[in-house]
């Protein structure tokens, strides 16, 4: 069969699989079996599923864990966490037990500014452009009403509307810069809304208008940011140093003092900075799928907000001051309890209940403290035992799996593997030594 196809969107599921397989496997057969493997055997939950994106063809299972014990600002949460690295939902369940004895985890939501763009070029007078906008900017919003009235009812809607003169960075480029605030909604749909109505505004008015000429005004896009710099959440634990105990043989003083210095290394240094984050987003990512929000977009506004000031940098902070030590993060989240998937992914809504339906600065809260969390098993584990201790007795299902070792050596490799190091070339031996 070719691989040249036409009208693909519009075949219907076999016909895809079997485009697919026939086009692309040794053996079409094998591969059109690896895809119902992994169907939902309810036809209603399936069909859901084979909607949420175009040319489903089957599902791509993650493990969905939770991890206990957390106190966040007095109160006792078990988070969701949807990830396939292994030794995460441990190291998330290790901190909330350790914090849950040192006076929990503590968070605040800053502020929930989200922010859109109008991208254009203007080739006329800046002076009649800025007068354009300060005598429409009014009809603009208002152009916006019926999209609003629901978001307004809500406590949300448009905070802010100006212009922005970029012309030092690029010739002819100007920003109408909208500020919203989209309550539990994450809000993309309803910023870009707004924004492409205010376009279409913008562009209607110039027709009129004697101080800009419609061949002037190039409208490139409407889009709306997923950097969030004042969406910010702030996350923290404290403790007296002398309660910093249970750390490998190390004393409380000590171990603070080298935490502090592992942190201070990831603020100065780019390398060691993208592994911390990452850590940090191991706990934010996990709860952000588990929820039904988008990670991508978190992603990519967390590490803008890493490089702020120029340089790539570590996102949180550990300090010791009148012998508290303290370890924090403030970050931008943009996320919702409300709309796309939450409304529809039977176990986006299982998650949400088990986080006691949170809105969504509550959400943000608990999404702050699993990254935080990470940072702190992560960082403990590289200045006492090693990171590869933990981690590769997490691997060790992994491996065995791989090498489809009977359940019977499973258990005696587990076993073992409690007093030894795990490495792949270890349990081989091992195994070989049954």
């Amino acid at each position: 069969m070719k691989k040249e196809v036409s009208g693909f969107s519009k075949l219907s599921k076999s016909e895809k699989i079997q485009w697919i397989t026939e086009s692309f496997f040794k053996d079409p057969n094998k591969a059109k079996l690896e895809l119902s493997k992994y169907w939902n055997s309810n036809h209603k939950i399936q069909q859901k599923h084979d909607e949420f994106i175009e040319n489903t063809l089957s599902n791509f299972y993650m493990p969905l864990g939770v991890a206990p014990n957390f106190v966040i600002n007095n109160k006792s949460v078990t988070i969701p966490m949807v990830i396939e690295e292994s030794s995460v939902v441990a190291a998330a369940a290790n901190s909330a037990k350790y914090w849950s004895k040192r006076g929990g985890f503590h968070a605040e939501v800053l502020d929930v500014e989200k922010v859109g763009h109008i991208h254009f070029l203007h080739k006329g007078k800046k002076k009649n452009l800025h007068t354009f906008f300060e005598e429409n900017k009014n009809t603009f919003l208002k152009s916006c009403d019926e999209i609003t009235s629901n978001m307004r009812i809500r406590g949300g809607g448009i905070l802010s509307i100006q212009l922005n003169d970029k012309t030092n960075d690029l010739e002819n480029y100007f920003q109408i810069d909208i500020r919203f605030n989209t309550v539990d909604s994450m809000g993309a749909n309803f910023i870009n809304s707004c924004l492409e109505k205010i376009a279409n505004s913008m562009k209607k008015l110039s027709l009129k208008s004697n101080l800009i000429d419609e061949n002037d005004l190039d409208i490139i896009m409407s889009i709306l940011s997923n950097y969030v710099p004042n969406c910010l959440v702030k996350v923290w634990v404290s403790c007296p140093v002398s309660d910093l105990d249970e750390n490998s043989g190390f004393s409380a003083n000590e171990f603070a003092k080298k935490f502090i210095q592992a942190v201070k290394i990831s603020e100065i240094d780019p390398y060691r900075a993208v592994t911390h984050n990452k850590g940090i987003m191991n706990g934010i990512d996990s709860l952000a799928i588990a929820t039904g929000n988008d990670f991508r977009a978190i992603e990519a506004g967390v590490h803008a907000y890493a490089s702020r000031n120029g340089t790539y940098s570590g996102l949180t902070k550990a300090s010791i001051k009148n012998n508290i030590f303290t370890l924090e993060m403030t970050i931008p989240l943009s996320v919702g309890t409300v709309g796309g998937l939450t409304n529809l992914h039977p176990l986006v809504k299982w998650s949400l209940e088990l986080l006691k339906n949170p809105n969504s600065k509550e959400l943000m809260k608990i999404i702050g403290v699993a990254g935080l969390a990470q940072n702190f098993a992560a960082i403990r584990s590289l200045i006492t035992s090693g990171i590869q201790k933990g981690h590769m007795k997490m691997h060790l299902l992994n491996i065995l799996n791989q090498m489809e070792v009977k359940e019977d050596e499973k258990i005696k490799a587990i076993e073992y593997f409690k007093k030894n190091t795990v490495s792949h070339n270890e349990v081989e031996k091992f195994l070989k030594s049954l």
